[in-house]
């Protein structure tokens, strides 16, 4: 083989590795097409000193082995760590969001069909504050609410259900089935003092008038209890965010 040839075939199979890097686009309008350079902590939501840090495992715990053993998702997670009320912070409790801020800006909240994303719980969180003491997954959005048309952000929270498998990697919290959802600024019925089902408060958004936007989408924790674990393989529609030490990639559902 002439050295031109085998410089050109090198060439080729190059482009078509970086080919197969290319982030994969989420269905439904929502999603997709992400940059790892735009997921990060985002700063202006981040209160105390918290970490939000992407790390390699964790693996274990001692004892476990098999799947929940390990990170769903190649061999990294997103690691968040908060403390609680007994800080000196007034009021009370550190807070951080891990997300982008970029590339779900004016998706439209009524596209999201497909929420959630696998935790690494402990013992020791569930003792602080019982076993639904977890991180959460938050949408900034326009809501765009008839009722309230000078009313231009709120923020969509799920809360996740209980989670008592502790010490290991869970399976797949859906978010569209369980836990509940409330919007922070009261535009609907679904407030957090009364949370709704994911389809309730799509539904309570959907008055109508001018489509809610989102604006970022981020997983987060506090201001509550004390927390340290990990989150991987959050999903937004058909894409899923696998959280590694060098990066977040995404995979098709």
């Amino acid at each position: 083989m002439s050295r031109a040839k085998a410089l050109t075939i090198a060439a080729l199979s190059a482009l078509a590795a970086t080919a197969l890097q290319v982030p994969a686009t989420a269905a439904g309008g929502t999603g997709g097409g992400t940059s790892a350079d735009h997921w990060g902590v985002i700063t202006r939501n981040t209160i105390g000193s918290p970490v939000a840090a992407l790390r390699e495992g964790p693996y274990g715990s001692f004892g476990v082995t098999g799947a929940a053993a390990r990170p769903p998702f190649g061999t990294g997670s997103l690691g968040i760590e908060v403390a609680d009320n007994s800080t000196s912070l007034t009021p009370p409790s550190e807070k951080v969001d891990f997300g982008n801020e970029v590339d779900f800006y004016g998706k439209p909240v009524l596209g999201l069909t497909q929420v959630g994303f696998r935790v690494f719980q402990t013992g020791e969180n569930v003792s602080y504050g019982g076993p639904r003491n977890l991180p959460n997954i938050k949408f900034e959005i326009n809501p765009n609410v008839a009722a309230h048309p000078g009313d231009t952000y709120s923020t969509l929270v799920w809360v996740p259900g209980p989670v008592t498998t502790t010490d290991r990697w869970s399976g797949y919290l859906d978010a569209t089935t369980t836990g509940t959802w409330y919007l922070t600024g009261g535009e609907t019925a679904c407030t957090q003092a009364a949370p709704c089902t994911f389809a309730q408060v799509k539904a309570s958004l959907n008055d109508g008038g001018a489509a809610p936007l989102i604006y970022t989408a981020a997983v987060g924790k506090g201001r509550d209890y004390l927390w340290t674990g990990a989150v991987d393989g959050l999903r937004i529609n058909s894409s899923v965010y696998d959280f590694e030490a060098n990066g977040v990639k995404v995979r098709r559902a």
